[in-house]
């Protein structure tokens, strides 16, 4: 997270250590250098690329595609679960009854039935494969979408251009990365991370406060600020790195006095009936903040549904505890995330960013089609579903399927490759961009014949 005062051994005549400024680990998760034009001029966005942005909701846990969004009332009982389906505002569309809110805005949204992959059934290695569209191997991290995006358009505002809410990911199980950085781009296009719960009474945004030097001599300060800077960088060669450190000073410091980013992230500015709408919880306050971003100039924000699937009822059902079960989920997990994701999906389009804002709803994979003796069902990457809304997106369609049980996809196979393409085209870049890879080799956007999903455009 952002830092700008420490301890320090070189003081200023301010009483301002050197040290101070040179803490700029976490600054490079508020750079992204702005880079549109030259994306433009490389041909990483196609000729007709429309200005569009991305909301990436990632439920932390996988729900149960069967209980949810691809039930199978045919099936056996061990299998169909305890829910019934009930029709949507599409005529192609079914889902759980215990999803009522999300019926009535289906025609906005598009289900793909047909996702798996051949990734460990861990959490860890989901949320690798889903938001980067690989595994990562021989030691590649692969960069998170939204810091790709970060990387070939760069900021439009003060704020930053990629943010995650409320906190990164914590453990899975695998003890592995969970691709929520900037891999191989380097941390200079780690995310924002808002490490805080805009539920709660007391909310604010630590890291845009002003550190306590700067007052009310403001001014003074911030050109003592850039003194600062000019002695850093002289303390090195002209290098890309020392440009950087510079471009990162001006960067955070911009960030921190931003009235525009302030307002942003200020909740208490929105009408307590459309706070109330999204639900007086964390994600229903995170999908609301993520509105806000987009609105400000953030170009990609990824909401984790949970944190963990430990201490924290999620989608994790296995049955037993610390687990829930499908009725824990039915109590508990669905009814603030029905609410929160209707009232996001209804408040874009009520403001036109609907089209001009791709929201996916992804997982780390499905839940097994057999329920277990514990009353819940176990991890499942052999199929599982997802689904777009705006963006480009045409709702109210099914895309692929599964078999009778949901255990494997019958038509339309969808792999994350796939799933990363579609979220790239839909912002508009040309799928055959490379980016810098590791050692400097050229590293392709998506994998080498994967595309984006059709169907839904």
């Amino acid at each position: 997270m952002l830092t700008l005062t420490a301890r320090g051994t070189v003081t200023t005549c301010d009483g301002t250590t050197r040290r101070d400024f040179m803490r700029i680990g976490a600054l490079g998760s508020l750079l992204s250098l702005p880079q549109f034009f030259a994306a433009k001029a490389a041909g990483a966005l196609r000729q007709d690329a429309p200005d569009r942005n991305g909301i990436m909701i990632f439920n932390l846990g996988a729900p149960s595609h069967i209980d949810l969004f691809d039930m199978k009332p045919e099936a056996p009982a061990e299998i169909r679960g305890p829910f019934r389906p009930i029709a949507t505002a599409s005529p192609e569309i079914q889902i759980s009854e215990i999803l009522p809110l999300h019926a009535k805005v289906a025609d906005r949204f598009s289900l793909v039935r047909s996702v798996h992959h051949h990734g460990a059934a861990v959490h860890d290695a989901g949320w690798q494969m889903m938001q980067t569209g690989r595994l990562f191997t021989g030691g590649v991290n692969t960069p998170h979408i939204g810091s790709v995006v970060a990387y070939l358009r760069g900021r439009k505002t003060d704020l930053p251009p990629f943010v995650v809410l409320p906190e990164l990911m914590g453990r899975g199980g695998g003890n592995l990365p969970n691709g929520q950085a900037g891999g191989f781009l380097g941390k200079a296009y780690d995310p924002f991370v808002l490490n805080a719960d805009p539920s709660k009474p007391n909310f604010k945004v630590p890291d845009l406060l002003p550190p306590p030097e700067i007052g009310t001599v403001r001014l003074q300060r911030r050109r003592r600020i850039r003194e600062l800077v000019d002695q850093a960088v002289d303390v090195f060669e002209a290098t890309e790195n020392a440009a950087l450190l510079d471009q990162n000073f001006h960067t955070a410091f911009r960030l921190m006095t931003s009235k525009q980013a302030r307002e942003a992230f200020d909740l208490s500015k929105e009408p307590l009936k459309v706070r109330q709408r999204y639900g007086m919880t964390r994600f229903g306050q995170c999908c609301l903040l993520a509105r806000r971003l987009i609105e400000n100039g953030v170009r990609f924000v990824t909401i984790n549904t949970f944190l963990t699937v430990f201490n924290e009822v999620t989608w994790d059902i296995h049955g037993s505890k610390p687990f829930t079960s499908i009725a824990g989920m039915k109590n508990i997990v669905c009814p603030m995330y029905d609410q929160a994701y209707s009232a996001l999906i209804e408040d874009l389009d009520q403001r036109g960013l609907l089209e001009s804002t791709l929201v996916c709803n992804l997982a780390e994979f499905g839940r097994t089609p057999r329920i277990n003796p514990a009353g819940g069902r176990d991890h499942w990457p052999q199929c599982f579903t997802v689904y777009f809304a705006g963006g480009g997106v045409q709702g109210g369609r099914v895309i692929g399927a599964s078999d009778p049980i949901g255990g494997v996809p019958a038509d339309r196979p969808v792999e994350p490759a796939d799933i990363a393409a579609t979220i790239f085209h839909s912002l508009g870049f040309d799928l055959e961009t490379t980016l810098p890879g590791p050692a400097g080799r050229p590293f392709p956007l998506v994998d080498f014949g994967h595309r984006e999903i059709h169907e839904l455009f």
